[in-house]
């Protein structure tokens, strides 16, 4: 009989433990607690059988993490804005093909489809890239809003903007594959160099761009464009605009393959595309850019709509299979050409302002020769496009670097540092030109 009872106890305490695991949701995310607090307590307000646990990783921690685990698999939602890091998930057979009922979602937002034509993985939120400015720090250094990026290059910005490194945030790999492809390779990376010339700092986290220019470290920022949205929502004397050349895309939502609570889950990506889920990113701490156009009737006066404004994100038919290709090359590239050599790159920039500056009226053909000379040497690249998406090559770089000293394979190691004595010698020549240009 005590051994009866003891039995009944153990059944009731294994069921109860199941129950409980059946109605808990673990999703992996890159999104600050900002956006996933109001989603989560909505979706469980909703759904008051599940119980969301939130695992806040970066872009490719997250995606890491998801293939360290692939073997007994904890995890039950990928959620991120990187339209790439999914295409890797789901190369990887790491992501589950499901069937999401949702009702007035259209098959694109701007140019690019919402969902993935597999069922591996669902838009559920547009993401733009642009600029995000502080209206008293410009008026307090005499400056007007830029809202293009060639604008950011122009010499009265020098040490007045904000980026965080493509290798330590997923959106902001986008944002420098956006001008990539929007401009050509070569141009891109001239834009990027000449806009970085600019930088006043490179920040460690894409969230430390619109702190930065919230609170007056820097007066403009290239952001994502919810940040910008949400920051003046928040009463900060902020605004944003969308450059011409940028792209539209889906912020996305996946169940992971494997995944304990897959009916749970499903739940979650369903509720995100149901009319209240959508109304939730309206949310001043979140305002991102619904996938439902109907919602946008409740959006307050000046948001941007995607579905009535066709010049956002029109330009750039942004190809995720491209940017997947060399996402860790090109992350590469912007650390060695910019996030490490920021001051050997603003120090040339700025001695090439300065000259311009000097002769300014153009009668002196010495001088704009040497001036154009030290711009081709600050453009020039290390290798050209086709080497880019050479899997071969692109290849060698297996891992994104988040400090300099981070160790990396010996090939992709070596390759840096030919970048990286390119650079340098072209930084140095460049502001010697401008110097001598100077004093002509």
């Amino acid at each position: 009989m005590k051994h009866s009872l003891y039995a009944t106890i153990a059944t009731i305490a294994l069921s109860a433990t199941g129950a409980l695991a059946e109605g808990t949701v673990t999703v992996i995310t890159s999104f600050p607690d900002s956006m996933t607090g109001p989603i989560e307590a909505a979706f469980e307000a909703a759904h008051p059988e599940y119980d969301l646990e939130i695992l806040n990783k970066k872009t490719s921690a997250g995606v890491k993490y998801i293939q360290e685990i692939a073997g007994a698999n904890t995890a039950d939602i990928f959620w991120a804005s990187a339209p790439d890091a999914f295409e890797v998930l789901k190369t990887e057979g790491l992501l589950a093909s499901v069937n999401i009922k949702s009702e007035g979602i259209p098959d694109k937002i701007g140019a690019y489809p919402l969902n993935d034509p597999d069922g591996f993985y669902f838009g559920f939120a547009g993401a733009g890239y642009g600029i995000m400015w502080n209206e008293r720090y410009l008026e307090a250094n005499g400056l007007k809003p830029a809202t293009e990026w060639s604008q950011l290059a122009q010499p009265e910005y020098h040490g007045h903007v904000g980026m965080s490194a493509p290798s330590r945030s997923g959106t902001t790999h986008l944002t420098v594959e956006t001008l990539l492809q929007g401009e050509g390779w070569d141009k891109g990376w001239a834009d990027w160099k000449r806009i970085s010339g600019n930088f006043s700092t490179v920040t460690e986290r894409s969230f430390g761009v619109p702190d930065g220019v919230n609170t007056g470290n820097f007066g403009l920022g290239i952001v994502i464009d919810f940040f910008g949205f949400s920051s003046k929502a928040s009463g900060f004397p902020v605004d944003f605009a969308y450059p011409t050349v940028t792209a539209l895309v889906p912020a996305n939502v996946g169940v992971v393959a494997q995944a304990p609570n897959e009916a749970g889950a499903v739940a979650f990506v369903e509720y995100l595309l149901t009319p209240e889920g959508q109304t939730v990113l309206l949310d001043p701490a979140i305002m991102r850019l619904p996938v439902n156009p109907a919602t946008y009737e409740n959006a307050p006066e000046g948001f941007p709509n995607p579905f009535t404004d066709k010049t956002i994100g029109a330009t750039v038919e942004f190809d995720v299979a491209t940017s997947g290709a060399r996402y860790n090359l090109v992350n590469s590239m912007f650390d060695v050409m910019i996030t490490y050599r920021l001051d050997d790159l603003r120090d040339a920039v700025g001695a090439i302002q300065a000259a311009e500056a000097k002769h300014a009226d153009g009668t002196n053909a010495e001088a704009a020769a040497l001036i154009a000379q030290a711009w081709a040497l600050i453009d020039a690249n290390p290798i050209d496009e086709a080497q880019s998406l050479d899997p071969a090559f692109s290849g060698i770089f297996t891992k994104s670097r988040k400090e300099a000293t981070d160790e990396v394979a010996e090939r992709q190691a070596e390759v840096e540092q030919r970048w990286d004595a390119f650079v340098v010698a072209n930084y140095a020549r460049a502001k010697e030109l401008a110097e001598q240009a100077a004093g002509l």
